[in-house]
């Protein structure tokens, strides 16, 4: 049994499922995620604010006026989710919804004034948030990084009929 154990010990290691997974642009990209949200959530915890309802808010103050379903079509979620984003936000008070003149069915979004101090307030830990997620690249990779993503979301984007 002793030489059964020494054989084991001296065999290479054996290429597990995992090595795969962990390399996979997939897993990589998740887990890039989660190391964003967990840094935004981190940096933006006095505000109570998500991703998601950052990127919405900007969206509305940014573009007064649009429906859910183009706020939506801008930061690239779901219209179904982003209903339930856009219900907390108003009753957080950060955002208002009113009928459409034209079509009293569509409702149209306009960030209020206390979504705006709230934004206002918020800069300074997004940018932390941002910073702390590109902190192991030097200028020159962080730009490359950058440029490469966004170069992956604008073919799929034109694949999709989005551009």
């Amino acid at each position: 049994m002793p030489s059964d154990v020494a054989a084991l010990e001296a065999a290479p290691l054996v290429h597990t499922a995992m090595d795969d997974v962990y390399t996979k642009p997939g897993h990589l990209i998740r887990r890039l995620q989660q190391i964003a949200v967990a840094a935004f959530m981190q940096e933006c915890a006095d505000q109570a604010i998500t991703p998601v309802q950052y990127a919405a808010l900007v969206a509305v103050r940014d573009n007064p006026g649009l429906d859910a379903t183009r706020i939506a079509s801008l930061i690239a979620f779901d219209r179904s989710t982003l209903g339930s984003v856009l219900e907390r936000l108003e009753a957080k008070g950060l955002i208002e919804r009113r009928a459409k003149a034209e079509d009293r069915r569509i409702k149209i979004l306009e960030i209020s004034r206390r979504g705006e101090e709230l934004l206002d307030d918020a800069e300074p830990a997004v940018l932390r948030a941002q910073e702390r997620m590109l902190d192991p690249l030097n200028h020159e990779e962080r730009g490359d990084l950058l440029g490469l993503m966004r170069r992956i979301i604008e073919r799929q984007d034109a694949q999709e009929g989005r551009t």
